[in-house]
């Protein structure tokens, strides 16, 4: 056990997971001003295109229209966002200008997407006269094709949900170049008369250069000997299959197992692992929305599981769905320190902030709670996943802030849909039934006296 708690504190506190756990927080505005624009096309376009009432769609399309912009500059370039935020933490972790390594790592990972983006035209219909003048021109014509390269463009395919994974390699191996040059002090000394901020510039100049120039040679060599981007490699042999495993239906319960193992503990089970929840499961999260998006069908969604799947359907009231915990403590606790916490932690639990519960109860190596505190949230997430993979319920699509109460979370965070509403609240009930009979069971146990 002690192994187990050595490992566990040494995972939480390993400075690059911490690093990157800190950039996905430190997105959390965008992603909501995102999710929010996504979720309010949802409500003013889609339901009421889908329930006949074209002419309200029509009339809030100046509102559909800002929202796309609002869209386009949050969600759709994450991964530039995050790739600043990480090389911005591991500087200051290291105490040295974060602001210069945010714009290292930024530049590094744009120095490595592709610089030229091929249009594809259909030309079906063209005389072959005009076929002929086109390729004459230069134009390359495949079959019914025209392709043209435009160069200077930027595509969301990379800075968006999708360049995540390559964000996050980039973004660390830049820093940490940076991170080297300047602790081994090769840096350009100005004198002390120099304001302060143009002595930090010229400080960061020889490692910053070494940094993008590094990643930039990555990115080349990557082209040169295999014909793809390094950003498309990334993604094909690390992000995909890592997405893919992450799918599966054993491995979405034992995650939500694990976070409650460590809570059980006394460690942050979300912060400890929040590094894998958010690594895998969030970049999933974001590309069911910018799938949705471009197809409004959610059946196009390519991801059942989401980081919003665990809070929407295994995390209602909080870790160990603690919601069902305070019912049960109402309706069959005789224990009155039981029932005075309940009280107390009732009006937060219902906003999913669990911590008056957890803590006076307490769940920390309580033998009594055990069983349904490691059980409860597996079996509620297991539920939830056979229902989205059976077609019962769409995946979850929209990022929803955490304190959105249960049954509201899942609809909100599904774009609208009902079935998913009650199936959260169908896992509440389901909660209630596991830890009901503890509850009454520790009626008989003699509470500790002073």
């Amino acid at each position: 056990m002690d192994t187990f708690l050595k490992i566990a504190g040494k995972l939480g506190s390993q400075k690059h997971l911490i690093a990157i756990r800190d950039a996905f927080i430190a997105m959390f505005p965008l992603t909501m001003a995102g999710a929010i624009a996504v979720l309010l096309n949802v409500l003013v376009r889609d339901i009421p295109t889908n329930m006949g009432w074209t002419g309200f769609a029509e009339a809030m399309k100046p509102l559909i229209e800002l929202n796309g912009y609002v869209y386009f500059g949050t969600i759709a370039i994450m991964a530039l966002a995050f790739v600043f935020a990480l090389g911005y933490n591991r500087a200051q972790a290291e105490k040295l200008n974060p602001i210069a390594g945010g714009l290292v790592s930024f530049a590094a990972f744009i120095s490595t997407i592709p610089q030229t983006l091929t249009i594809v035209t259909d030309l079906t219909g063209l005389d072959k006269s005009v076929l002929t003048k086109l390729t004459n021109l230069g134009l390359m014509v495949s079959g019914s094709n025209l392709e043209t390269s435009q160069w200077g463009v930027i595509s969301v395919a990379y800075a968006g949900a999708t360049g995540l994974f390559a964000a996050m390699l980039i973004g660390l191996l830049s820093a940490e170049v940076y991170i080297f040059f300047m602790k081994k002090n090769v840096i350009i000394k100005m004198p002390d008369s120099v304001p302060p901020a143009v002595n930090k510039a010229f400080a960061s100049m020889i490692p910053g250069i070494a940094a993008i120039y590094v990643s930039a040679l990555v990115g080349y060599l990557s082209t040169l000997l295999t014909g793809q981007a390094l950003n498309d490699l990334i993604s094909t042999y690390i992000q995909q299959p890592l997405m893919g495993l992450s799918q599966g239906w054993f491995s979405v319960v034992l995650l939500s197992f694990l976070v409650q193992l460590f809570w059980f503990f006394g460690l942050h089970g979300h912060n400890v692992l929040g590094p894998v929840m958010d690594g895998i499961y969030l970049p999933a999260l974001l590309e069911n929305t910018a799938a949705y998006e471009a197809t409004k069908d959610v059946s196009q969604l390519p991801y059942l599981w989401t980081r919003g799947s665990f809070d929407a359907y295994g995390q209602m009231g909080g870790s160990g769905v603690t919601i069902a915990l305070i019912i049960a403590i109402f309706l069959f606790s005789k224990r009155q320190e039981y029932r005075a916490v309940a009280k107390l932690s009732a009006p937060m639990g219902i906003f999913n902030i669990n911590e008056p519960i957890t803590f006076g109860i307490p769940m920390v190596l309580n033998p009594l709670f055990v069983v349904p505190w490691l059980i409860v949230p597996p079996v509620c997430v297991g539920i939830a996943y056979a229902a989205t993979a059976a077609g019962l319920i769409p995946p979850v699509y929209v990022s929803i802030p955490w304190i959105t109460p249960p049954g509201l979370y899942a609809f909100l965070a599904t774009g609208g849909n009902v079935m998913a509403g009650l199936v959260s609240l169908f896992n509440v009930f389901v909660a209630f039934c596991i830890w009901a009979p503890f509850v009454i069971a520790a009626n008989k146990v003699q509470a500790p006296q002073d």
